[in-house]
This record gives structure tokens, C-alpha cells and sequence, in this order.
């Protein structure tokens, strides 16, 4: 019976080999405390980053309305960066940021959808487009780590979690509202 259970151990190794499981790193994550960790530094970053951005998404805007809810937005942002650092005090960690490869590049999309559209209704729809991308990156990192922490026992940090997370899906709200009662209407008619 040993050389079965073997080979049932060494089996989906020899298949992982073949299939393209890609090898952890030597400090990978091993348990889900770890994961959540790892999880708060790359969005601490990407909020961190944020706070860089939605200032000329705001500048390049034109639309009082979408000029309005980026500044907004903003101060949210500086808020959650705030809100972060006390969930890593929470658990005991120091806040430190790792740079989020997803925000870089969805940061650097929106530059680009700037510089690839005139001033006016048309780059106000791509800055839209743009910031709705990154609000669902964040509703979907802050719900994914609120229920880590909940799983893991941490009812306050879910809370705080929590918290941001209905910010984040209340700006997507308001920039949705931006586009249809305005902006995407105006940036056909510029067809």
C-alpha cells in the first residue's frame, strides 16, 4: 500500500511538471495570513499610487461633474491609504506597499487613453472608462480581503475593510452616473 499512496503523491507532481504549474518563489505565501498580507501591501500601493493619479485625471477633465467626483474620490483615497495603515496596526505589521502590478498598469491605460483622446467630452468618456476599471480592481481586492479577515478572526480590520469597499463601489456609482446622464451622450453627438 506504500508504493500506491507514493504513487498517488508523486503522480500530480510529475503532472504539474508537465502541465505548466508555475514554482513558487521561496517566499511565497504559505498560509492565508500571509496571502491577506501580502494582499494589504500591493493595495496600500495601488492606493498610494492613486493619490498621484486622480490629480491629472482631474486636470485633463473637462466635465465639472467628473472633475468633481475625481477630487472627491481623491480625498477618499487619502482616506483609505489612512484606514490601511490601521488595519496593518491591527495585526501588527507595519504598513509597507508592494508595488501592484495590476494598478501600474491600469494607471499607465488611463495615461494612455489621455493622450490618445482630444480634450473635451471624448477623453472625459476614456478618463470615465479609465476610473471605472480601477474602481473595479479595488471592489474586488477590498471584498476578497475583507473576507479573509473575517475568516481569519479579524472583525475589526473586516470592518475597516468593509468600509472602503462601499466607497470604492459608491464612486463607480457616481462616475456611472456621470457617463449616462451626460458625458457618453455628449461624446456620441461629437460623432
Amino acid at each position: 500500500m506504500k508504493t500506491t499512496d507514493s504513487k498517488k503523491t508523486t503522480a500530480p507532481k510529475q503532472a504539474a511538471k508537465k502541465s505548466g504549474v508555475i514554482k513558487p518563489k521561496s517566499d511565497a505565501a504559505s498560509g492565508l495570513t500571509e496571502l491577506f498580507e501580502d494582499g494589504l501591501k500591493d493595495i496600500y500601493w495601488a492606493e498610494k499610487a492613486l493619490t498621484k493619479a486622480l490629480p491629472t485625471m482631474a486636470k485633463n477633465a473637462t466635465s465639472a461633474d467628473l472633475i468633481e467626483a475625481l477630487n472627491s474620490h481623491l480625498t477618499e483615497t487619502e482616506e483609505h491609504v489612512a484606514r490601511l495603515e490601521k488595519v496593518f496596526e491591527l495585526i501588527g505589521k507595519k504598513a509597507t506597499a508592494k508595488k501592484c502590478d495590476a494598478m501600474s498598469g491600469l494607471i499607465e491605460e488611463g495615461k494612455g487613453i489621455i493622450e490618445e483622446t482630444e480634450v473635451g467630452v471624448v477623453r472625459d468618456a476614456g478618463i470615465i472608462a479609465a476610473s471605472q476599471k480601477i474602481e473595479h480592481y479595488e471592489i474586488a481586492t477590498y471584498g476578497t480581503l475583507r473576507q479573509f479577515a473575517e475568516t481569519l478572526g479579524l472583525s475589526e480590520a473586516a470592518d475597516l475593510l468593509e468600509q472602503t469597499l462601499e466607497e470604492e463601489k459608491e464612486a463607480d456609482k457616481k462616475l456611472t452616473i456621470v457617463a449616462v446622464d451626460a458625458i457618453n451622450v455628449e461624446a456620441a453627438e461629437a460623432d
